[in-house]
């Protein structure tokens, strides 16, 4: 059996870092973890072939030299992953969807003969009796009828083999899946269920292994949706971690996502620390309360924002933060309290979104009842949401435009990169000399050539002040910036300016299609409709004229 897997390309975003990775020599930012552990649970007599599209194009030859093909994929990347499925089916190859959109999603993916939904380990069993035998399973969904959600211990090393780690300027594993949480708006605990799973400390140093034997160094992301959802089991693995780096060579600088209450947790941040993490993502979504306790994310309400970032950086981790816009409870006001929140915050990548209610989520329902659904979302962070706001979409809009004009303008960039610098203890070692090239190259192209240089020598100025180990930092900021700063200005504020006059359009054009409202009565007659005189008596009322 000949299968070909296939990661299908994202739009561009800001988590891409697209203007940023040919600093790094790169071209993607992560590789396709989630189909280097499918292909560990395939039958090991297949011949595999992995092919991610944010690489390269999907070649003719590789279509027509696998038996079946299986396509994976998040619902930002839906029209991507159909196109790879249709090509494939044109070809006569057998089709298979699976993975995150899919399994909330299935309907989408008509061009895929044979739907798997939820996670491989231990069942794929029906999957792999579909494609090695065709036509003898019938039923279009092949996974098995259970929550679809097996314990890691059946997880295995991922192929990395098959994937193309020198390309990536990050390598991935996952430890956990599940959150313990009950945030509205997240579609994680539908996915992956509010029982943390965890894979052993022996599973863990082996996948890290495996990548080190085949030359990986460098960033390395646990994918892990919040890595501390099971704080017993981090705080288990987090010894072992730290010895495996320490014998190894530090290979690896780990960065994660996790709730905002880490920060009340001492004990874990310094095992962290000592284990190589350097960054941590944390859900901010905003800093007002009620919101917060309407969204169901009371574990933001436990330690301050603004004191869980600082407390946070000054031990050792860069906080990356993500923010939404657009909850009931916004308004321009609030809006511009998000703005003044992170403008004064030590995090240079502050992401900022619209809400968007994902399919079966607890948002989901709650508008779905409400009648609020305008349909499923696009996929587009910078189109309007899909339900109806509380708050005048034309308003929603240029708020959010505003917004992320001020954040990712070179100077709102570079001053929270500076105030990063200032808070965060200098760690690691200065500029090594294989990395030497490397910062010749950026004080070339950023400090020189670079429309913000200014900015480039102002920012390496500060990190000088705290300590040559402060450098690369400093320099690997500066590279962000130029994907921050310049996909903001050439590519984020005139989609939301076009999306803006569309809006605008079409409430124009409703507007004129509207029929004329009928001429106000004149003072003292009597409308259809209103109530009588006497009615109005009956409710002790003043009586009409």
């Amino acid at each position: 059996m000949r299968a070909l897997l296939v990661q299908p390309a994202s739009p561009p975003t800001y988590w891409g870092y697209a203007n940023s990775l040919p600093y790094a020599g790169k071209d993607a930012t992560l590789p396709p973890l989630g189909l280097a552990t499918l292909a560990a649970h395939l039958p090991e007599e297949w011949e595999l072939r992995v092919r991610d599209l944010h690489l390269d194009p999907l070649a003719d030859e590789d279509l027509r030299w696998a038996d079946a093909v299986l396509v994976t994929g998040m619902l930002v990347q839906e029209r991507s992953a159909r196109e790879a499925l249709a090509r494939a089916r044109a070809l006569g190859k057998l089709t298979v969807v699976g993975g995150p959109a899919a399994t909330t999603s299935p309907e989408l993916f008509l061009e895929a003969d044979h739907v798997f939904r939820g996670e491989a380990e231990g069942r794929l069993a029906r999957l792999v009796e579909a494609l090695e035998r065709p036509g003898s399973v019938r039923e279009r969904v092949v996974s098995p009828g259970d929550d679809g959600r097996p314990a890691l211990s059946l997880a295995r090393v991922p192929r990395f083999d098959l994937v193309a780690l020198d390309r990536y300027a990050s390598h991935a594993i996952q430890v956990s899946r599940g959150c313990p949480f009950s945030c509205e708006f997240c579609d994680i605990i539908e996915i992956f269920g509010r029982v943390p799973r965890v894979k052993s400390p022996a599973q863990v140093l082996a996948e890290l292994e495996a990548l080190r034997r085949l030359g990986a160094r460098g960033p390395l992301f646990i994918v892990d949706d919040n890595f501390i959802g099971n704080r017993r089991a981090a705080l288990a693995l987090l010894p072992d971690v730290a010895a495996w780096q320490r014998e190894k060579g530090w290979p690896f600088d780990l960065y994660t996502e996790a709730s905002l209450d880490l920060a009340g947790e001492p004990r874990l941040v310094a095992a962290m620390i000592e284990a190589g993490f350097s960054a941590v993502f944390v859900g901010l979504e905003t800093g007002d309360e009620e919101t917060l306790a309407h969204a169901g994310k009371r574990q933001n309400l436990k330690v301050p924002a603004e004191e869980a970032v600082l407390r946070l950086t000054r031990a050792g981790l860069e906080v990356f933060a993500g923010f939404i816009v657009g909850f009931d409870e916004d308004d321009r006001a609030a809006i511009e309290r998000q703005r003044e929140l992170v403008a004064r915050l030590p995090i240079p990548r502050a992401m900022v979104g619209l809400l968007t209610a994902l399919p079966g989520t607890a948002l989901w329902r709650r508008l779905e009842a409400e009648g609020r659904l305008h349909g499923r979302p696009g996929g587009d962070q910078f189109d309007r949401p899909n339900f109806e706001t509380r708050l005048d979409p034309v308003e929603l809009l240029e708020g959010y435009r505003d917004l992320l004009a001020s954040l990712f303008s070179a100077e709102g960039f570079f001053d929270r990169c500076e105030r990063y610098l200032r808070l965060a203890p200098p760690r690691g070692a200065a500029l090594r000399p294989g990395s030497l090239r490397a910062f010749a190259r950026a004080a070339w192209r950023l400090g020189v050539l670079g429309e913000r240089r200014r900015h480039f020598w102002r920012l390496l100025a500060t990190a000088l002040a705290r300590g040559p180990a402060a450098v690369p930092r400093a320099v690997t900021m500066a590279i962000l910036g130029e994907h921050f700063v310049g996909y903001t200005a050439e590519e984020v504020l005139p989609r939301l300016a076009r999306r803006i006059a569309e809006v605008r359009a079409e409430r124009g054009r409703a507007e004129a299609a509207a029929p004329p409202a009928p001429a106000p009565a004149p003072a003292g007659a009597w409308a259809p409709g209103a109530p009588s005189a006497e009615r109005l008596g009956e409710e002790r009322l003043p009586a009409l004229p």
